[in-house]
């Protein structure tokens, strides 16, 4: 199924090479705040509504990869919203689609592929095993210019999510493009000293949920102190540090909503830029209730839906443009 896939959007990127150009338009300057999507001027949609494909852009001297489903709903001139997906190490797009369920939402689903880096597996920038020199937000940034160029995407409504390594990168962006990206979250996070880049003293607050497991064999929730030669924090210090950017309260609130999954909230936030993490009991270095196998190594909460309850959240906020 995944080569045929495959096959049908090679065919499709070249069927489509005036839709849906390879290169992305120099003319369009990446911003850190709401840049208008030029593309909901266009009559015909770029891809098929309803299927998925995968594409490239240009981006920093080399073609990139990623993977995009156009919801079934898809109408030329009208705004949707646009989520980003970006896998963990060793993933390729196609997992993260699967095990996250993000086609089945109202929105474009665009799943960027990371660069092969350390022993030739895919990661993103801020891990210490992903290619050197590799400048993942400057990928992110060209392709919202491209996307937005050719589709209607609410500049409002862009989001961004990930797991693992991806989900520590999705932190970097909350530090690099907090007024671009409306809302973020994460599962499973990896969260290198690297993935606070561009975060200081002034670091930006942000609306941010957060999902991991007691158990995660990968990502420690209490830490690692030698995590591919770095140290990796604990979750819930992690989580403090952003709510401590969204001048929430020094202690959070903690509730038992299932047996297996507990809610950490943080009161007395900057308007919308509330902090919001799940601790799952038990839990691996896996996606919450994912019907698919692919999601990681460890116990699968069934209790509570990750993709669900992370797209309640990113919904509610929305940048000002």
């Amino acid at each position: 199924m995944k080569s045929r896939r495959l096959a049908l959007a090679i065919t499709l990127a070249a069927a489509t090479a005036v839709a849906v150009p390879q290169v992305a338009d120099a003319n369009i300057i990446a911003h850190d705040y709401p840049v208008p999507s030029t593309g909901c001027s266009a009559t015909t949609s770029p891809v098929p509504p309803g299927q998925t494909y995968n594409l490239a852009l240009s981006t920093n001297g080399g073609y990139r990869d990623y993977i995009i489903h156009m919801p079934s709903t898809y109408v030329p001139g009208h705004k949707k919203p646009l989520v980003l997906t970006y896998h963990g190490r060793k993933g390729d797009g196609y997992d993260i689609e699967t095990y996250s369920q993000f086609d089945t939402l109202d929105a474009i689903a665009v799943y960027p592929v990371g660069l092969p880096g350390e022993d030739g597996e895919r990661a993103w920038q801020s891990a210490p095993y992903a290619a050197a020199g590799v400048d993942d937000v400057l990928f992110t940034m060209d392709l919202l210019d491209d996307l937005q160029a050719h589709m209607c995407v609410d500049p409002a409504r862009i989001y961004a999510v990930g797991k693992s390594n991806g989900g520590g990168f999705v932190a970097l962006l909350a530090c690099r493009l907090p007024a671009r990206i409306a809302a973020f979250g994460i599962v499973a996070g990896a969260f290198y000293p690297d993935t606070g880049g561009g975060c200081g003293p002034t670091a930006p607050a942000v609306p941010l949920i957060d999902f991991h497991g007691t158990q995660d064999s990968i990502i420690h929730y209490d830490g690692d102190t030698n995590n591919h030669g770095q140290a990796l924090p604990a979750i819930m210090d992690w989580a403090q540090t952003w709510a401590n950017r969204s001048g929430c309260a020094t202690t959070p609130t903690e509730t038992s909503i299932y047996s297996q999954v507990v809610s950490v909230t943080w009161n007395s936030c900057q308007p919308h830029k509330e902090v919001q993490h799940y601790r799952i009991l038990d839990g691996g270095h896996t996606w919450p209730k994912t019907p698919a196998t692919n999601s990681g190594p460890g116990h699968v909460n069934t209790q509570i839906s990750a993709t669900t309850t992370i797209w309640s959240f990113l919904t509610a906020h929305t940048t000002t443009i």
